[in-house]
């Protein structure tokens, strides 16, 4: 199915190529159902074998001198992981795709009207993709301490941990640490406190970090995102998993 990508945002590194960005194409994920049907079965039975992640997307050629020009950031092919979070619009608590990854070429394309733009792909490698909610609305900007506003995940608290995922884009500062607070009834009565293992390393450049707590964690229904540190400018985007069932890597 084809949909509109318009008031999407798509993030690699630390870097917002929305702007170069001509289409995403698949983005999925997930174990590799293998069967273990028995000879004393009537259908089949499956359980889940190796993950992966996938998130391929069209950019155009823009050669322009910004760090954050797509081709400065892609061309360079590198070696290590690299992490990207697909925001499906920008609306507080929308829906997000992360991923750890390898990219995967650079594939140029010219075509017969002039165009010219390169195919990407991320693959991921140790984890797979990861849909989750956009805990920043787009690109959040804070000149100092904030605390944001909350996202209600809309149940009561699960037992199995959370995953998530930090762009810082810009900064200017000493540094800037970004965490999770959690709440069950949205800071009324039970007081915000910090998510146990919800804290990124202290930021000091432009970025990309995920994080994970333990398994077993229990992650309250509001969730949000607040800044501490000394600064005067930091660009931001968090993404966050909460995992409704056992998740293991």
């Amino acid at each position: 199915m084809k949909t509109s990508g318009l008031g999407d945002n798509l993030y690699i590194g630390g870097y917002d190529l929305s702007g170069d960005i001509q289409a995403v194409g698949n983005i999925g994920g997930g174990p590799t159902p293998l069967e273990f049907t028995g000879i004393n079965k009537s259908a089949y039975e499956r359980k889940g074998g190796r993950l992966d992640g996938r998130l391929q997307t069209t950019t155009y050629f823009n050669p322009g001198e910004e760090a954050d020009a797509a081709h400065a950031v892609l061309s360079v092919l590198p070696r290590t992981d690299v992490i990207a979070s697909y925001f499906r619009g920008t609306a507080l608590g929308g829906p997000s795709a992360n991923i750890v990854a390898k990219q995967i070429g650079y594939d140029g394309n010219r075509g017969d009207d002039g165009s010219f733009t390169f195919a990407v792909e991320a693959q991921s490698n140790s984890y797979t993709l990861e849909w989750g909610r956009s805990m920043t609305a787009g690109l959040r900007t804070d000149t100092a301490a904030t605390d944001g506003d909350s996202v209600d995940f809309g149940t009561g608290s699960t037992s199995f941990g959370l995953q998530a995922y930090l762009h810082v884009f810009a900064f200017t500062g000493t540094s800037v640490t970004v965490k999770l607070q959690q709440s069950s009834d949205n800071g009324a009565g039970d007081a915000w406190a910090d998510v146990t293992g919800g804290g990124f390393a202290a930021a000091t450049a432009v970025g990309a970090q995920r994080i994970q707590t333990p398994r077993d964690q229990t992650v309250e229904r509001y969730l949000r995102v607040v800044t501490t540190g000394t600064f005067t400018n930091a660009v931001f985007a968090v993404s966050v998993i909460r995992n409704d069932v056992e998740v293991t890597y």
